[in-house]
């Protein structure tokens, strides 16, 4: 028999935990294991149901979903992060991708694309596509760096050997594995290697996190050579 999917939500909205209950309910491989109103008792509630995945909404009182996401993905065996937004552009939704997040959903998504996420996250994958991931730094992060943060990723990147660093700029763009392999002469399979590699030695839960990356250190527009 196949596990379960262990799910926690957080809304403080309980009206939208009804109906995210009622939408996710009937996936028979998910088992939403409790229910938090705020960030703080997110906090608790991982800690006591160990969940596999979180489903967060970014505004809440006491503590806000994008605190809780810093805090839990910064714990061991932390469980993955999908966002719930209202807005597909927002600097808040940006600040959780790097935290680690998974990706974010918007709260009038589609039932079945939301038990996709879930499933998606639950798998290892990150929700945003490469191409989803390139439109929303575009919309956003070209507003939000700094001369800090971009020498902070320069730093990071120049851990990277050559290829890694080209795989890294390629995800960075948007690029799929396929069109990866394609525009750097090398199987699919070896792009997948550098990506893990990539993941492991910047110490990064997903491409989303290295295609931020990549854009802090200025390689998405031709500067910042990190060589």
């Amino acid at each position: 028999m196949t596990t379960s999917i262990r799910l926690l939500l957080v809304d403080d909205d309980p009206l939208v935990r009804a109906g995210l209950t009622f939408m996710l309910g009937g996936a028979e491989d998910i088992d939403i294991v409790g229910e938090a109103a705020d960030g703080a008792q997110a906090l608790t509630a991982v800690e006591e149901l160990k969940p596999d995945v979180v489903l967060m909404d970014i505004r809440m009182p006491v503590v806000d979903g994008l605190t809780a996401t810093e805090q839990l993905r910064a714990r061991p065996g932390a469980p993955e992060i999908v966002v719930l937004t209202t807005f597909h552009a927002d600097e808040q939704v940006l600040r959780a991708l790097r935290a680690g997040a998974a990706g974010f959903v918007l709260k009038d998504t589609p039932p079945a694309e939301i038990v996709a996420a879930v499933r998606r996250v639950a798998a290892g994958n990150p929700v945003l596509s490469p191409a989803v991931t390139q439109q929303l730094i575009t919309h956003v992060a070209g507003t939000g760096g700094t001369e800090d943060r971009q020498g902070r990723a320069q730093q990071r990147l120049a851990q990277l050997a050559d290829r890694e660093r080209e795989v890294a700029v390629a995800v960075g763009r948007g690029c799929s594995n396929a069109e990866i392999a394609a525009e750097l002469y090398m199987s699919v399979p070896t792009v997948k290697t550098h990506v893990s590699r990539i993941l492991a030695k910047l110490e990064l839960n997903n491409r989303v996190q290295i295609a931020l990356l990549a854009h802090d250190a200025g390689l998405l527009d031709g500067g910042g050579d990190v060589g």
